[in-house]
Parts: structure tokens; C-alpha cells; sequence
């Protein structure tokens, strides 16, 4: 491993090997959101939580993540899908501006299972071989979505390894993925790589002891860690709900003392705008 890329991770991943990041890239993808309207605002609730790194697109980050320097780990967005083309990732920024940027990661979105699958993947493969070659670790965001996978085995665990399998397969460092729903799928979905796998928060509602539960899973099961982004910075507190992913993921914690840790620090004051 190139000394570059080794310290980057060191960097990223906390001392445990663990992953907590949040992402805010998802205006392009997604469209508008009234709680991402406020972005800087937004950064700095989060930034105070201390998670292990943020995710976002160049703009955003020359804009708004110049007082965090330091603070936390730049994941630097790549790609993007649109809400229009909602399982087409195209590539909008380059490794050497990711290494510009002071970012300890290159983020690359990949969907499987479509029509598109050979370009996604090929692209993947690009951007791995280009960010190793310079010692930048590379994150990818894999679903396995696509439209030819049939809806009834959209869920299926299966499909979800073949993801992770796949981004490791052409040198990605750390995969995040959806969820399956369960720690004994989810194991298997980490048993079928030798890479690092996060997932995202997915849409499981807006119940918080949910996503508590989910993460304490992910982390049973072998996962590294996770990758959210409604569940942190649509809420009134991003800050709190940081600190009680934080206590699951770096801490050991249970998901009953983040319930109540969040509920201790929920209604604190946050960053004024």
C-alpha cells in the first residue's frame, strides 16, 4: 500500500477501523430539501457531532468546508444521479481535483443490475486505478437497483453481495450499500468481500430508535460502519443524533444508551445560523 493512501485511511477510519460518516451530496441527486437550503449552517450542526468524515461535492465543500479543515475527514463526491435519471451515475469531478481539495477519500456512485451496468463499472474501474495511483482511497456507492433486476428480488441479499463483491473486485477501499434488513443477511453480504462495507440510511422512516438499531446491526454483523444523510441533517438537532451514532459505532454502546444520549442532548441548543 502506498504511504499516502495508508495515511488518508488512518485519517478517515477511527482508531477502532470504524466509519461514521455523513453525507450532504444529495441536493444534485435528489433535488431540494428544505433542511439542506441552509448548507453552511447545516455543515457546522454536524461538524460539532465529530463524525469521521462528511461527504459532498467540490462546490459545496470550497463554499462552506473551509472552518472545518481539520476537524473531520473531506469524502470528495465524484458522481452523481439525478431524480430524472435515478439509477445513472455520471462522473462531475476528477481524482486530481479531489487531491486539490485536501480530501482523505474519492466517492464514486455505481448502480447495478441495469442496461448501464458495463459503462458504471468501467467507470468505477477508472477512477479506482487513477485515485490508487496517486495513494487516494476510494469509496464507492453501489445499489443494486438497476431495472433489470426484477422487483420482487429487489431485497434479495444476493444482489446486495454481488454489489460489495463487485467494488471490490476492481479496488475499491470501502462500499457502502443498502442495509438488507437483517444481521444475518447483512453478515453475508460482508462474508462475500475482503473490503470495508458502510451502509446508507436508506428510507426507513423517521423513527431514530430504528436507525439506532440498524447501525448497532451493521456493526454486530462486521460492517465498518456507516454513511448517513436524511436521517442526520433533516432533524432539528444534527448534532445530537452524531453523538449517539458516534457512542454505537466508536463507543460499543447499546442501542438503549443511544436512545437515551439523544435524548439528553436533542434539545440542546445547535449552531446558530
Amino acid at each position: 500500500m502506498l504511504l499516502g493512501k495508508e495515511i488518508r485511511l488512518k485519517r478517515l477510519l477511527h482508531e477502532d477501523g470504524r466509519l461514521l460518516a455523513v453525507a450532504v451530496d444529495q441536493a444534485t441527486a435528489r433535488g431540494i430539501f428544505d433542511e439542506l437550503m441552509p448548507i453552511d449552517r447545516k455543515i457546522s450542526e454536524i461538524v460539532a457531532g465529530e463524525p469521521d468524515a462528511m461527504t459532498m461535492h467540490k462546490g459545496i465543500a470550497d463554499n462552506c468546508f473551509h472552518k472545518h479543515a481539520g476537524k473531520t475527514s473531506l469524502i470528495f463526491k465524484a458522481s452523481t444521479f439525478s431524480p430524472w435519471q435515478p439509477n445513472s451515475d455520471v462522473q462531475v469531478a476528477t481524482v486530481q481535483e479531489a487531491i486539490r481539495y485536501g480530501a482523505d477519500a474519492v466517492s464514486m456512485g455505481c448502480i447495478i443490475g441495469g442496461e448501464d451496468q458495463p459503462e458504471q463499472l468501467r467507470n468505477l474501474a477508472t477512477i479506482a486505478g487513477e485515485a490508487h495511483a496517486v495513494g487516494l482511497p476510494v469509496i464507492a456507492h453501489i445499489y443494486p437497483r438497476g431495472s433489470l433486476i426484477p422487483e420482487s428480488e429487489k431485497s434479495d441479499w444476493r444482489h446486495t453481495a454481488y454489489a460489495v463483491r463487485a467494488g471490490a473486485e476492481l479496488g475499491v477501499d470501502i462500499v457502502k450499500t443498502k442495509y438488507t434488513g437483517d444481521p444475518d443477511t447483512f453478515h453475508k453480504v460482508v462474508s462475500a468481500t475482503p473490503g470495508r462495507v458502510v451502509v446508507a440510511g436508506g428510507d426507513i422512516g423517521n423513527n431514530v430508535e430504528d436507525y439506532f438499531r440498524m447501525v448497532y446491526d451493521v456493526i454486530d454483523a462486521g460492517g465498518t460502519g456507516i454513511t448517513f444523510g436524511r436521517i442526520v441533517w433533516n432533524r432539528p438537532n444534527p448534532t445530537a443524533i452524531v453523538k449517539a451514532f458516534k457512542h454505537i459505532i466508536h463507543n460499543n454502546g447499546t442501542v438503549q444508551e443511544a436512545i437515551e444520549l439523544h435524548e439528553q442532548l436533542v434539545n440542546e441548543p445547535v449552531i446558530a445560523e
